[in-house]
Protein backbone atom coordinates (compact mmCIF):
# COMPACT_ATOMS: atom_id res chain seq x y z
CA UNK A 1 0.00 0.00 0.00
CA UNK A 2 1.20 3.52 -0.83
CA UNK A 3 1.28 5.19 2.61
CA UNK A 4 1.69 8.61 0.99
CA UNK A 5 -1.64 8.33 -0.82
CA UNK A 6 -4.52 10.54 0.33
CA UNK A 7 -8.09 10.21 -1.05
CA UNK A 8 -9.13 13.12 -3.24
CA UNK A 9 -12.89 13.09 -2.61
CA UNK A 10 -15.31 12.03 0.11
CA UNK A 11 -16.39 9.07 -2.02
CA UNK A 12 -12.77 7.92 -2.32
CA UNK A 13 -12.28 8.42 1.43
CA UNK A 14 -15.28 6.22 2.22
CA UNK A 15 -13.87 3.41 0.08
CA UNK A 16 -10.22 3.80 1.04
CA UNK A 17 -10.75 3.96 4.81
CA UNK A 18 -13.21 1.05 4.90
CA UNK A 19 -10.29 -1.27 5.71
CA UNK A 20 -9.01 -1.10 9.32
CA UNK A 21 -5.41 -1.95 8.37
CA UNK A 22 -5.38 0.81 5.76
CA UNK A 23 -6.52 3.34 8.39
CA UNK A 24 -3.75 2.30 10.78
CA UNK A 25 -1.04 2.40 8.12
CA UNK A 26 -2.29 5.76 6.85
CA UNK A 27 -2.18 7.34 10.33
CA UNK A 28 1.07 5.66 11.39
CA UNK A 29 2.87 6.96 8.29
CA UNK A 30 1.88 10.52 9.16
CA UNK A 31 2.26 10.38 12.92
CA UNK A 32 5.54 8.46 12.89
CA UNK A 33 7.22 9.01 9.48
CA UNK A 34 10.48 7.52 10.81
CA UNK A 35 8.85 4.58 12.55
CA UNK A 36 6.53 4.03 15.50
CA UNK A 37 7.49 5.58 18.84
CA UNK A 38 6.32 4.37 22.26
CA UNK A 39 4.05 7.12 23.71
CA UNK A 40 5.02 6.10 27.26
CA UNK A 41 8.84 6.07 27.17
CA UNK A 42 9.59 7.56 23.75
CA UNK A 43 11.48 4.44 22.74
CA UNK A 44 11.83 3.50 19.06
CA UNK A 45 12.43 -0.20 19.63
CA UNK A 46 8.89 -1.41 19.11
CA UNK A 47 7.25 -4.22 17.18
CA UNK A 48 3.88 -4.40 15.50
CA UNK A 49 1.51 -7.16 16.58
CA UNK A 50 -0.46 -7.63 13.37
CA UNK A 51 -3.06 -9.99 14.82
CA UNK A 52 -4.11 -7.36 17.37
CA UNK A 53 -3.22 -4.25 15.34
CA UNK A 54 -1.16 -2.74 18.15
CA UNK A 55 2.50 -2.07 18.87
CA UNK A 56 4.59 -3.33 21.78
CA UNK A 57 7.61 -1.53 23.22
CA UNK A 58 10.63 -3.76 23.90
CA UNK A 59 11.53 -1.80 27.05
CA UNK A 60 10.15 -3.12 30.33
CA UNK A 61 7.61 -0.62 31.73
CA UNK A 62 3.83 -0.25 32.28
CA UNK A 63 1.66 0.29 29.20
CA UNK A 64 4.16 -1.31 26.85
CA UNK A 65 1.42 -2.06 24.35
CA UNK A 66 -0.27 0.79 22.52
CA UNK A 67 -2.50 1.42 19.54
CA UNK A 68 -2.46 4.21 16.97
CA UNK A 69 -5.21 5.90 18.99
CA UNK A 70 -3.11 6.43 22.13
CA UNK A 71 -2.06 10.05 22.56
CA UNK A 72 -4.53 11.38 20.00
CA UNK A 73 -8.09 12.68 19.93
CA UNK A 74 -9.15 9.06 19.25
CA UNK A 75 -7.89 7.74 22.59
CA UNK A 76 -10.34 5.56 24.55
CA UNK A 77 -12.85 5.71 21.68
CA UNK A 78 -14.56 2.48 20.69
CA UNK A 79 -15.49 3.88 17.27
CA UNK A 80 -13.50 2.41 14.37
CA UNK A 81 -10.98 4.63 12.62
CA UNK A 82 -12.99 4.29 9.39
CA UNK A 83 -15.74 6.41 10.96
CA UNK A 84 -13.33 8.84 12.63
CA UNK A 85 -11.45 9.64 9.43
CA UNK A 86 -14.60 10.20 7.39
CA UNK A 87 -15.96 12.46 10.17
CA UNK A 88 -12.75 14.54 10.07
CA UNK A 89 -13.06 14.85 6.28
CA UNK A 90 -16.63 16.11 6.59
CA UNK A 91 -15.94 18.64 9.37
CA UNK A 92 -12.79 19.98 7.69
CA UNK A 93 -14.51 20.55 4.34
CA UNK A 94 -18.15 21.48 5.00
CA UNK A 95 -18.13 25.26 4.65
CA UNK A 96 -21.00 25.88 7.07
CA UNK A 97 -20.11 23.04 9.43
CA UNK A 98 -21.86 19.74 9.95
CA UNK A 99 -24.14 18.98 12.88
CA UNK A 100 -23.90 16.00 15.21
CA UNK A 101 -27.25 14.78 13.83
CA UNK A 102 -25.84 14.75 10.30
CA UNK A 103 -22.77 12.81 11.46
CA UNK A 104 -25.06 10.46 13.41
CA UNK A 105 -27.12 9.67 10.30
CA UNK A 106 -24.20 9.52 7.87
CA UNK A 107 -21.94 7.27 9.95
CA UNK A 108 -24.54 5.16 11.73
CA UNK A 109 -23.52 6.11 15.27
CA UNK A 110 -25.56 7.62 18.09
CA UNK A 111 -26.11 11.37 18.17
CA UNK A 112 -24.41 11.52 21.56
CA UNK A 113 -21.31 9.84 20.16
CA UNK A 114 -21.40 12.08 17.08
CA UNK A 115 -21.53 15.18 19.31
CA UNK A 116 -18.48 13.98 21.26
CA UNK A 117 -16.65 13.16 18.01
CA UNK A 118 -17.40 16.66 16.75
CA UNK A 119 -15.89 18.30 19.82
CA UNK A 120 -12.77 16.15 19.69
CA UNK A 121 -12.26 17.17 16.06
CA UNK A 122 -12.73 20.81 17.08
CA UNK A 123 -9.93 20.34 19.61
CA UNK A 124 -7.63 19.03 16.88
CA UNK A 125 -8.43 22.11 14.79
CA UNK A 126 -7.46 24.50 17.57
CA UNK A 127 -4.35 26.54 16.78
CA UNK A 128 -2.03 28.30 19.21
CA UNK A 129 -0.47 31.45 17.71
CA UNK A 130 3.07 32.44 18.67
CA UNK A 131 3.88 35.13 16.09
CA UNK A 132 2.38 38.59 15.65
CA UNK A 133 0.54 39.76 12.55
CA UNK A 134 1.78 42.66 10.42
CA UNK A 135 0.82 44.57 7.27
CA UNK A 136 -2.77 45.75 6.86
CA UNK A 137 -4.80 44.49 9.81
CA UNK A 138 -8.50 44.54 10.65
CA UNK A 139 -9.93 44.28 14.16
CA UNK A 140 -13.61 43.95 14.94
CA UNK A 141 -16.00 42.34 17.38
CA UNK A 142 -19.37 40.66 17.06
CA UNK A 143 -22.01 39.25 19.37
CA UNK A 144 -23.69 35.86 19.30
CA UNK A 145 -27.25 35.72 20.62
CA UNK A 146 -30.71 37.17 19.94
CA UNK A 147 -30.94 39.94 17.36
CA UNK A 148 -31.47 43.44 18.72
CA UNK A 149 -34.07 44.23 16.06
CA UNK A 150 -36.22 41.34 17.32
CA UNK A 151 -36.25 42.67 20.88
CA UNK A 152 -38.94 44.86 22.40
CA UNK A 153 -37.76 48.47 22.63
CA UNK A 154 -37.66 48.39 26.46
CA UNK A 155 -35.66 45.15 26.48
CA UNK A 156 -33.29 46.48 23.83
CA UNK A 157 -32.64 49.61 25.91
CA UNK A 158 -31.70 47.53 28.95
CA UNK A 159 -29.54 44.98 27.16
CA UNK A 160 -27.61 47.10 24.64
CA UNK A 161 -24.92 48.87 26.69
CA UNK A 162 -21.59 50.59 26.05
CA UNK A 163 -19.76 47.35 26.89
CA UNK A 164 -21.81 45.32 24.42
CA UNK A 165 -25.19 43.61 24.56
CA UNK A 166 -25.99 41.93 27.86
CA UNK A 167 -26.72 38.22 27.68
CA UNK A 168 -24.77 37.75 24.43
CA UNK A 169 -21.37 36.15 23.85
CA UNK A 170 -18.73 38.54 22.52
CA UNK A 171 -16.12 37.46 19.95
CA UNK A 172 -13.02 39.45 18.97
CA UNK A 173 -11.67 39.00 15.45
CA UNK A 174 -8.19 39.93 14.18
CA UNK A 175 -7.51 39.60 10.45
CA UNK A 176 -4.37 40.10 8.37
CA UNK A 177 -5.62 41.00 4.92
CA UNK A 178 -4.79 38.26 2.39
CA UNK A 179 -3.58 36.23 5.38
CA UNK A 180 -4.82 34.45 8.47
CA UNK A 181 -7.52 35.27 10.95
CA UNK A 182 -7.47 34.92 14.72
CA UNK A 183 -10.56 34.98 16.90
CA UNK A 184 -11.40 34.44 20.54
CA UNK A 185 -14.38 34.65 22.86
CA UNK A 186 -14.14 37.62 25.24
CA UNK A 187 -15.83 37.95 28.64
CA UNK A 188 -16.60 41.62 27.83
CA UNK A 189 -15.69 44.02 25.03
CA UNK A 190 -14.19 46.76 27.15
CA UNK A 191 -11.00 48.71 26.49
CA UNK A 192 -8.79 46.41 28.54
CA UNK A 193 -9.89 43.23 26.73
CA UNK A 194 -9.89 44.67 23.19
CA UNK A 195 -6.67 46.66 23.39
CA UNK A 196 -4.99 43.73 25.12
CA UNK A 197 -5.93 41.42 22.22
CA UNK A 198 -4.68 43.93 19.64
CA UNK A 199 -1.30 44.34 21.36
CA UNK A 200 -0.94 40.59 21.86
CA UNK A 201 -1.40 39.72 18.19
CA UNK A 202 -0.32 42.79 16.17
CA UNK A 203 3.17 44.16 15.68
CA UNK A 204 3.61 47.81 16.63
CA UNK A 205 3.63 50.13 13.62
CA UNK A 206 1.20 48.08 11.51
CA UNK A 207 -1.79 49.61 9.73
CA UNK A 208 -4.81 48.91 11.93
CA UNK A 209 -8.36 49.36 10.66
CA UNK A 210 -11.29 49.29 13.08
CA UNK A 211 -14.79 50.63 13.51
CA UNK A 212 -15.59 53.52 15.85
CA UNK A 213 -15.87 51.40 19.01
CA UNK A 214 -14.48 53.58 21.89
CA UNK A 215 -12.32 50.68 23.12
CA UNK A 216 -9.99 51.18 20.12
CA UNK A 217 -9.31 54.82 20.98
CA UNK A 218 -5.75 55.48 22.12
CA UNK A 219 -4.05 52.96 19.82
CA UNK A 220 -2.74 55.69 17.50
CA UNK A 221 0.53 55.91 19.43
CA UNK A 222 1.50 52.33 18.52
CA UNK A 223 -0.36 51.72 15.26
CA UNK A 224 -1.30 53.55 12.06
CA UNK A 225 -4.94 53.55 13.09
CA UNK A 226 -7.69 54.09 10.52
CA UNK A 227 -11.28 54.31 11.79
CA UNK A 228 -14.47 53.76 9.82
CA UNK A 229 -17.75 54.93 11.35
CA UNK A 230 -20.39 52.46 10.22
CA UNK A 231 -23.11 55.00 10.97
CA UNK A 232 -21.79 56.99 8.01
CA UNK A 233 -20.28 54.44 5.62
CA UNK A 234 -18.82 50.93 5.40
CA UNK A 235 -15.61 51.79 3.57
CA UNK A 236 -13.41 54.77 2.77
CA UNK A 237 -10.68 53.54 0.46
CA UNK A 238 -8.77 50.83 2.27
CA UNK A 239 -10.21 51.82 5.65
CA UNK A 240 -12.85 49.19 6.35
CA UNK A 241 -13.47 45.94 8.22
CA UNK A 242 -15.19 44.11 5.37
CA UNK A 243 -12.83 41.15 5.58
CA UNK A 244 -13.95 40.43 9.12
CA UNK A 245 -17.57 41.09 8.24
CA UNK A 246 -17.22 38.31 5.67
CA UNK A 247 -15.88 35.96 8.34
CA UNK A 248 -18.67 36.89 10.77
CA UNK A 249 -21.15 35.98 8.02
CA UNK A 250 -19.58 32.53 7.60
CA UNK A 251 -19.48 31.97 11.35
CA UNK A 252 -23.09 32.98 11.95
CA UNK A 253 -24.41 30.93 9.02
CA UNK A 254 -22.87 27.89 10.65
CA UNK A 255 -24.11 28.72 14.15
CA UNK A 256 -27.64 29.66 13.08
CA UNK A 257 -28.17 27.35 10.13
CA UNK A 258 -26.24 24.21 11.09
CA UNK A 259 -25.67 24.05 14.83
CA UNK A 260 -28.82 26.02 15.75
CA UNK A 261 -28.30 26.16 19.53
CA UNK A 262 -24.73 26.50 20.86
CA UNK A 263 -24.08 26.85 24.57
CA UNK A 264 -21.79 29.81 25.41
CA UNK A 265 -19.48 27.34 27.18
CA UNK A 266 -18.85 25.50 23.88
CA UNK A 267 -18.75 28.52 21.57
CA UNK A 268 -14.95 28.66 21.41
CA UNK A 269 -14.85 25.15 19.91
CA UNK A 270 -17.13 26.09 17.01
CA UNK A 271 -15.05 29.24 16.58
CA UNK A 272 -11.88 27.12 16.29
CA UNK A 273 -13.57 25.06 13.58
CA UNK A 274 -14.48 28.07 11.45
CA UNK A 275 -11.07 29.70 11.96
CA UNK A 276 -9.39 26.47 10.81
CA UNK A 277 -11.38 26.33 7.58
CA UNK A 278 -10.91 30.05 6.90
CA UNK A 279 -7.14 29.94 7.43
CA UNK A 280 -6.83 26.93 5.14
CA UNK A 281 -9.07 28.09 2.33
CA UNK A 282 -6.05 28.84 0.09
CA UNK A 283 -2.55 27.47 -0.39
CA UNK A 284 0.80 29.28 -0.41
CA UNK A 285 0.20 30.33 -4.04
CA UNK A 286 -3.16 31.90 -3.13
CA UNK A 287 -5.02 29.12 -4.94
CA UNK A 288 -8.09 27.41 -3.43
CA UNK A 289 -6.97 24.59 -1.15
CA UNK A 290 -8.25 21.14 -2.11
CA UNK A 291 -10.38 19.10 0.27
CA UNK A 292 -7.72 16.39 0.48
CA UNK A 293 -5.08 18.93 1.56
CA UNK A 294 -7.34 20.43 4.21
CA UNK A 295 -8.10 16.94 5.49
CA UNK A 296 -4.37 16.18 5.66
CA UNK A 297 -3.73 19.32 7.71
CA UNK A 298 -6.44 18.30 10.18
CA UNK A 299 -4.98 14.77 10.44
CA UNK A 300 -1.56 16.20 11.24
CA UNK A 301 -3.07 17.84 14.34
CA UNK A 302 -4.68 14.85 16.04
CA UNK A 303 -1.67 13.87 18.18
CA UNK A 304 -0.98 15.31 21.61
CA UNK A 305 -4.57 16.36 22.15
CA UNK A 306 -7.14 14.55 24.24
CA UNK A 307 -10.63 15.49 25.35
CA UNK A 308 -12.67 13.42 27.79
CA UNK A 309 -16.46 13.39 27.95
CA UNK A 310 -16.18 14.75 31.48
CA UNK A 311 -14.18 17.66 30.10
CA UNK A 312 -16.40 18.49 27.15
CA UNK A 313 -19.56 18.49 29.27
CA UNK A 314 -18.00 20.86 31.80
CA UNK A 315 -18.46 18.50 34.73
CA UNK A 316 -14.91 19.13 35.85
CA UNK A 317 -15.46 22.86 36.25
CA UNK A 318 -16.26 24.36 39.63
CA UNK A 319 -16.93 28.09 39.95
CA UNK A 320 -15.27 28.71 36.58
CA UNK A 321 -12.02 26.91 37.51
CA UNK A 322 -10.83 23.73 35.79
CA UNK A 323 -10.17 20.74 38.00
CA UNK A 324 -7.36 18.30 37.13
Amino acid sequence: MDTNYTPKTLQEALTYFANANTCIQFLAARRWPKGAVCPTCGGKKVRFLATRRIWECKAKHPKRQFSIKVGTIFEDSALPLSKWLVAIWMVANCKNGISSYEIHRALGITQKSAWFVLHRIHLAMHTSFFTKLSGEIEADETYIGGKARNMHADKRKKRITSNGPLGKAAIMGLLARHGEIRAKVLPVTNQSQIRGAVKEHFEAGTELFTDAHPAYFGLDAEYIHGVIDHAESYAEGKIHTNGLENFWGLLKRGLKGTYIAVEPFHLFRYLDEQVFRYNHRKDANNQPLKDADRFQIAIDRIAGKRLTYRGVTGKNIVDGAWLD
